[in-house]
């Protein structure tokens, strides 16, 4: 069960994320800036953190498959990209307590749909799953419906 804990920590970093880089991106003044932030930052995280790694591992260079490499640069982009429609939400006039709400809940229908999509399921999903996006759709309007007023 350490997976969880590990999840949970994404979680926390992940819901810290949005209120955090709205608060950088007002604090300077432009999106363009936090979006630079945030590229160095995933510069030092996914760059710098990985090489040392790979190197102290001695697997720096062998391993490396050409579809691993692409797809999981694909997966980099569609995390940086969301970053970027992020930062575009609030220079839009979004705030966190709206945007984020979004995100959340709809990134794991999104994730479970595409996932379906890519490893189709043995047996038809149950139907408890479609109730879990209603749920999902119900609770991200009562987020967004009852969030605090700043």
């Amino acid at each position: 069960m350490h997976w969880v804990a590990l999840a949970l920590g994404a979680a926390l970093s992940w819901g810290l994320y949005g209120p955090s880089l709205h608060q950088g991106q007002v604090k300077l003044g432009s999106p363009f800036r936090a979006l630079l932030c945030v590229g160095i930052a995933y510069f030092i995280v996914g760059v710098i953190v990985p090489v040392v790694a790979l190197m102290a591992q001695g697997e720096l260079t062998k391993g490396w498959s050409t579809d691993g490499a692409l797809g999981a640069t694909g997966a980099g982009l569609l995390g940086a990209l969301g970053a970027v429609f992020i930062i575009y939400a609030f220079r839009a006039g979004g705030v966190p307590t709206y945007v984020m709400p979004l995100v959340f809940g709809g990134a794991p229908v999104v994730n479970v749909l595409f996932t379906m999509y890519l490893h189709p399921p043995k047996a038809s999903p149950n139907p408890l799953l479609w109730i879990g996006f209603l749920l999902v759709a119900i609770g991200a309007s009562l987020v967004l419906y009852y969030k605090p007023q700043s």
